[in-house]
Parts: C-alpha cells; sequence; structure tokens
C-alpha cells in the first residue's frame, strides 16, 4: 500500500496544479465578482468639447438632441436612456441617462447599424454589420457622456449596444429615433 500512495502523490499534485491553472484562468477571464460590484457615473451633460469654448459664449453651450432610444435588456437587465446630443460648436456626444445594467468584463458602448431585437435573437447581432466603439463603459450605473468621432455618420447608424467585447454579447441596446 504504501508503494501505490507513492506512486499516486505526484499525480494528485499534477491535477492539483492544473485544477489552481485552471481555476485562475476561469477567474481571470470571467471576472465573476463584477457582478456583485456596482460603479456609479454621475457625470452632467457636455456643454462642448474638451478644451473648446463656444465661440461669444461666457456660459454652458445649448445643446440639441439629435436622436434617443430607450435600453432594454439582452443578456443581463438593463435600462435607461440614449440621447445623441450636440454642442453648440458641433461636438456631438452619445449621452446614457439613468443607466442600470450589470457590471461585466470589457464592457463598450458601440454605435451600430444592427437592428434591435427584443429577447436572445438580438445578444449577438451588433458586431455583424458596421459599428464603431465610443469606448469603455465607464459605469454600469448613472449618467455618462461619450464623444463620438467628427468624422462618423450617424445617419450610418440606427442603435446602440451596450456590448461584452471579451464574450461577444450585447448586455442592452436601444433602438435610436431622430428627435
Amino acid at each position: 500500500m504504501g508503494r501505490e500512495d507513492g506512486r499516486r502523490r505526484p499525480l494528485l499534485i499534477a491535477a492539483a496544479a492544473v485544477v489552481a491553472v485552471l481555476v485562475g484562468a476561469g477567474l481571470y477571464w470571467f471576472e465573476p465578482w463584477k457582478l456583485w460590484q456596482e460603479q456609479t457615473v454621475r457625470e452632467a451633460p457636455p456643454t462642448t468639447a474638451p478644451g473648446v469654448r463656444p465661440s461669444g459664449s461666457a456660459g454652458p453651450a445649448a445643446l440639441r438632441t439629435l436622436a434617443t432610444g430607450d435600453l432594454i435588456s439582452h443578456e443581463h437587465t438593463t435600462r435607461g436612456e440614449v440621447k445623441i446630443i450636440q454642442a453648440q460648436d458641433g461636438s456631438r456626444f452619445l449621452r446614457l441617462e439613468g443607466l442600470d445594467t450589470s457590471n461585466g468584463p470589457d464592457l463598450r458602448v458601440w454605435l451600430t447599424d444592427a437592428p434591435v431585437k427584443e429577447g436572445v435573437a438580438g445578444w449577438r447581432v451588433f458586431d455583424d454589420g458596421k459599428h464603431v466603439s465610443l469606448g469603455e463603459l465607464k459605469g454600469n450605473k448613472g449618467d455618462q457622456n461619450y464623444p463620438i468621432p467628427a468624422d462618423v455618420s450617424l445617419s450610418d447608424y440606427s442603435s446602440v449596444s451596450i456590448w461584452c467585447d471579451r464574450f461577444d454579447v450585447s448586455f442592452g441596446a436601444a433602438a435610436l429615433t431622430p428627435a
């Protein structure tokens, strides 16, 4: 019996090492702790592009709403309002108001040309066509602004997705309606 235990010990150590590596890799990849972490962002509506002051104006610039939409849930329960707004200087922003979704790994805010579909059918459509990333999601709750690059033609995009780039799935999306 002693010899048999001596042969099993290296196998048990190797198996434990493999399990430890797999658990570590799984934790790194899935980041499950983010499901319990809330990150609230409370940004005021933008007034102009950073470092640019509207000509002839000492106060905040007037904002014009170009499009709006309401977020629907996909992979995770998601609520909030989306606005595409333009400042007096012509700079444009995507604004999320009252956002409430789950936190997750590698979340992005995307403008897309995909139609917004309810349920599971809408989870994976946003990377099939044209899309532009406006950056990492700043927080999973609250109000936040994302500059839209000047070379982006808004007429090419009809929706917004809170996109998990790591798992290629939409947490939630909104169809954009011109204001």
